[in-house]
């Protein structure tokens, strides 16, 4: 299978609600190639998370202005394993360095999506009257009565939705938008601008694409918990889901560069070709 490499100028595709499962097929795919690879830059970014979230009210900012660096790393990662090269966490160094207008740009994506995510974790605790926290607090406390309590109230569930709600509009805008700046040459606003297009474009595709992973851990959810009933042992069932979720998340952001270069192509003289397999 040959997969074409966007080089500027850029213009938006079409693909076909199919797609949405030939990107999660692909996701697994490369990441089976090297999956130790996939898994050590996955945990680097938690490893260097945890470390961040150690400094006082600086740490959850910087952590939330590395998501956009996460989704680019994962996507050089990915072009790399087609190349026949292993990636390393020395794909975050790399993206950052070189070209200081991209870096720039870079940046200020992250502090985009920073922003954009506070706010939403803001105005939903508002509207929610601090129910989801009182929730974390009370999961927390490890004391049931208090987690049915809370629960129990009615403006959790609004919270909930809200969050997910906005939570999944934003990720439009940015989701192409660090490779549209990385290999696109665009400035920060215009790639916010056209991954949202181009998520629009291949929106059929993306629904398909999120009701294939949500399948899949749907499935081995039920699967882990029958096999461990049958085995008498639920208590491993957790344990389980540590590994499976670890995995699952790590071919979700290998699968990010075929969504990208199925939803762009470059000018026919610009085009080069990667073997895929």
């Amino acid at each position: 299978m040959t997969l074409a490499v966007p080089t500027p100028p850029l213009r938006l595709k079409t693909p076909p609600a199919r797609q949405g499962v030939i990107w999660v097929r692909q996701g697994f795919r490369v990441f089976s190639a090297r999956p130790l690879a996939f898994t050590a830059l996955l945990a680097a970014f938690l490893f260097g998370a945890m470390l961040l979230l150690a400094l006082p009210i600086v740490g959850s900012m910087l952590v939330l202005m590395a998501v956009p660096l996460l989704t680019l790393v994962f996507q050089l990662a990915t072009r790399a394993a087609l190349d026949g090269r292993v990636p390393t966490p020395a794909l975050f160094v790399a993206a950052l360095r070189g070209d200081a207008r991209r870096t720039r740009l870079l940046v200020q994506l992250g502090v985009g999506y920073a922003i954009a995510t506070l706010f939403i974790v803001t105005f939903s605790d508002w509207v929610d009257g601090g129910a989801m926290r009182a929730l974390e607090d009370a999961l927390g406390s490890g004391r049931p009565d208090e987690v049915q309590a809370v629960l129990e109230q009615p403006d959790l569930q609004l919270g909930m939705l809200l969050r997910l709600s906005l939570a999944a509009l934003l990720s439009l805008p940015f989701w192409h938008a660090p490779a549209l700046v990385y290999w696109g040459g665009q400035g920060a606003a215009q790639a916010l601008f056209s991954s949202l297009l181009a998520c629009w474009r291949a929106r059929n595709a993306l629904v398909v694409y999120g009701l294939g992973w949500a399948l899949l851990g749907t499935l081995f959810a039920l699967l882990a918990t029958v096999v461990f009933s049958l085995l008498g042992s639920r208590e491993m069932i957790g344990i389980a889901a540590l590994p499976a979720g670890l995995m699952f998340s790590t071919a979700f952001y290998a699968s990010l560069y075929f969504t990208f270069v199925d939803s762009f192509e470059s000018q026919p003289d610009t085009t080069s070709a990667i073997e895929a397999g």
